[in-house]
């Protein structure tokens, strides 16, 4: 380990992941910011009255993103934690609590989030919601659940490695022990076996800090995750928006990195045939869209096994009050193959959540060799 030098460019990575996943979490349109209150959350009525479970909902609002945090439900009684809401609108900044929204018109300060359409979960002016209404855009800075738990998230990755890097000054040379014992190994393997062995000995140690960040950033929001309680249970991986800053970041990274050697390759692409090449370009375009793609990989496989894991664990949940409704024998008869089941999952997630970190962390390396690699003379 580099002692200061590291750890400066390890928190300088966070700030630019906060940045980023802040910025681009926003202006995702698939990315729902809806509170939570009870008229939401009232399901469908069967003719008798009865209410009838909707777990497509359920799974639906658990693992998209909320403008409040849900912690438990008691009775008809939710409790939430609101969080900020930061709006510009028309020159003006408004900023206020999430909660100011839990009425029956969703609406406060002239906002508004409809329930239905194209703008659903989106906040927007009121009186705006009819096609073709000449609107002013309302730009949302909110403090969300996704961004509350990368902010927690972060903080906790910073204190971990200060306390680390202090126990590294404070005893050196001697054996590691408590926190320093267990963060050792992975630091270790990132940098020797993930590192140095896809970038090369020489120039390696400029990404280790990078790469240490993603990896421990992805591991620790994997393990957060899983856990239900406040503050875990946030989707952050699950969500695309965050595994996209990521991924751009890596792209950044190995598009400034490449050296001359790269480029004409791309360009220029050695074994191939010219009539692939000229007059119509088609191997250069078929590499520039492999340059692009290698990132959007890395987005959508993080994304995808993340938040597939979490509605995995949702339906095992949700098929105990599936079946409870029909019958409450029925209910507390599934629910123990259900548990057992969720458990098992529950587990696997955790073994899920070092690998999908790994590979993301390991693809990235070996976006960054590729990007600097020297051509071999013989």
């Amino acid at each position: 380990m580099h002692g200061k030098g590291t750890l400066v460019k390890f928190v300088a990575f966070v700030g630019l992941f906060l940045f980023g996943q802040i910025a681009y979490s926003h202006s995702q349109e698939g990315t729902s910011l809806e509170p939570w209150d009870s008229t939401k959350h009232k399901s469908e009525k069967e003719s008798g009255g009865k209410e009838k479970f909707d777990a497509g909902k359920l799974i639906i609002e658990h693992v998209t993103d909320n403008h409040e945090w849900h912690i438990i439900t008691l009775g008809q009684t939710h409790v939430t934690i609101p969080l900020p809401v930061i709006l510009f609108f028309d020159g003006h900044l408004y900023s206020f609590w999430s909660n100011r929204f839990n009425n029956s018109s969703h609406s406060y300060k002239g906002f508004v989030i409809p329930e239905t359409g194209a703008d659903r979960g989106k906040i927007i002016r009121a009186g705006t919601l009819e096609p073709g209404t000449n609107r002013l855009p309302v730009y949302d800075f909110s403090i969300t659940k996704t961004v509350f738990a990368v902010l927690f998230s972060s903080l906790l990755l910073i204190l971990i490695f200060l306390s680390v890097a202090n126990t590294y000054r404070s005893n050196p040379g001697k054996a590691p022990h408590g926190l320093q014992n267990m963060m050792e190994p992975m630091i270790l393997f990132i940098r020797d076996d993930v590192a140095k062995s896809s970038i090369g000995e020489k120039k390696y140690e400029k990404y280790v800090p990078y790469l240490l960040t993603i990896f421990f950033f992805i591991f620790f929001n994997n393990l957060l995750g899983i856990i239900p309680l406040f503050p875990g249970g946030a989707n952050v991986t699950g969500n695309i928006a965050v595994t996209g800053v990521m991924a751009a970041c890596t792209l950044v990274i190995t598009t400034f990195s490449a050296n001359r050697h790269y480029w004409i390759d791309i360009i220029n692409t050695p074994g191939v045939p010219w009539w692939l090449k000229f007059p119509i370009p088609l191997m250069p375009i078929v590499e520039f869209i492999g340059v692009l793609t290698k990132p959007f990989v890395l987005m959508v496989r993080l994304f995808a096994n993340m938040l597939a894991g979490h509605i995995v664990i949702l339906g095992f949940i949700s098929i105990i009050f599936i079946f409870g409704g029909m019958a409450v024998v029925l209910g507390y008869s599934v629910s123990v193959v259900s548990l057992v089941f969720m458990v098992f999952m529950d587990l696997l997630e955790i073994l899920v959540a070092l690998i999908q970190a790994y590979v993301f962390t390991l693809l990235s390396a070996l976006y960054f060799g590729l990007a600097i690699a020297e051509p071999e003379h013989h």
